[in-house]
């Protein structure tokens, strides 16, 4: 029996996360008619620890002996764990929230990263304010989000169509730091300005619940990255108004057989299809390519590279396919606007497809860093 190995981890905000991550894949390998294919899960906790991330993944390959590790972690984190796979002569498999701009882009030939990218989400929904021709932005963050690159990415990409970012709000971690009162001196100051605005999960809810209660009506233009679209946590978030749009890496309003076979498939199991359940479904696909081309080229890591870097599928977000530079998938995203559903709560409408999704990651991918860094080990919401 074939089997495959995932580190999964916690969060305090997305408390199913490690469900999620495993019923996808689950989930996905049954889709795919491969439920004959044994996995073996192993804890991570926030995806911080490096000792208990490197003992994981080092107890999947010896004592559980699989033919591939997935594993929800950051760059800087997989980083680590490349001399382990390399000795393995084993592939991993990196399901990246793409929050993070490495330092560098590593080609390592046993990783490859399957990502969500929110920093390249975050540079197109900078590039959508200049396009309805704001000229200055603030940027609004928060403790935690605000330590991840997709600030950097939304940030210069604002700056390269020649717009401003003429302030900055962070605001707290806990809700009861958690305000938005700052922002009216900005605004004062700086009228006309777009929010370029990076948060997840609960400081989603947070943040447009202080929209509401601060500027209700003025219909503030706010641009966002795929994680303010997340569908699970915007079910019970207050819509702020007007103007919210951004960037989503997916929707379950996506009209698609694949779509409608995943969020079928992951409801039947008792979940709610999100962007975890998302990733771990499509890498079922990955991983399967893998197992495939392990035997066909008796577990040959270049042979297997070439495979994966020419491997495409169709996804419930679109045609996935690897940047053969980066080892990393690229995917759709789309151009989306958040509305109010019947209890005034919010909703995702997509709007359209996004242009020139590869262009802008080869463009981000091609960013000098200057001396920007993060100081997250974190898996990206797992705190």
């Amino acid at each position: 029996m074939q089997t495959i190995g995932i580190l999964l981890p916690r969060s305090t905000y997305y408390q199913t996360i490690g469900f999620d991550l495993y019923e996808g894949l689950r989930s996905g390998l049954k889709h795919l008619g491969r439920s004959d294919v044994k996995i073996v899960t192993e804890n991570i906790g926030f995806g911080a620890e490096k000792q208990q991330c490197y003992r994981s993944a080092e107890k999947l390959l010896l004592e559980e002996n699989v033919s591939l590790v997935i594993a929800y972690i950051g760059h800087r984190m997989a980083q680590l764990l490349r001399p382990l796979f390399l000795a393995a002569n084993k592939m991993l498999i990196v399901l990246d929230a793409g929050a993070n701009l490495p330092g560098e882009w590593p080609a390592c030939p046993n990783i490859f990263y399957h990502s969500l990218h929110n920093a390249l989400g975050a540079s197109l929904a900078a590039k959508q304010a200049a396009d309805d021709g704001l000229k200055s932005a603030g940027m609004v963050t928060g403790y935690y989000d605000g330590g991840y690159l997709h600030t950097y990415s939304i940030s210069k990409a604002f700056e390269e169509t020649g717009g401003s970012i003429v302030f900055n709000h962070a605001t707290g971690y806990r809700q009861d730091e958690f305000t938005m009162q700052p922002l009216k001196q900005h605004l004062e100051q700086f009228p006309d300005s777009a929010l370029l605005s990076v948060f997840s999960g609960d400081f989603v809810q947070w943040y447009f619940e202080a929209i509401k209660e601060s500027f209700e009506g003025q219909n503030l233009p706010v641009y966002m990255p795929p994680f303010g679209f997340e569908e699970m946590m915007l079910a019970d978030a207050i819509y702020p108004g007007q103007h919210v749009k951004g960037i989503a890496a997916w929707s379950k309003n996506l009209s698609s057989k694949e779509n409608v076979a995943f969020i079928l498939a992951i409801s039947n199991a008792g979940r709610i299809p999100n962007l975890f359940s998302l990733l771990s479904w499509e890498s079922a696909a990955i991983a399967l390519k893998i197992l495939e081309l392990m035997e066909a080229n008796k577990n040959n890591i270049q042979q297997i590279v070439a495979g994966l870097q020419s491997f495409e599928f169709e996804s419930p977000r679109g045609t996935i396919y690897f940047d053969a530079k980066t080892n990393t998938s690229i995917a759709p995203l789309y151009n989306a606007t958040i509305v109010p559903d019947n209890e005034g709560k919010c909703a995702v409408q997509i709007e359209s497809m996004a242009n020139d999704v590869p262009d802008q990651f080869k463009k981000i991918a091609g960013y000098e860093l200057d001396n920007a860094m993060s100081a997250w080990y974190n898996s990206y919401t797992c705190i």
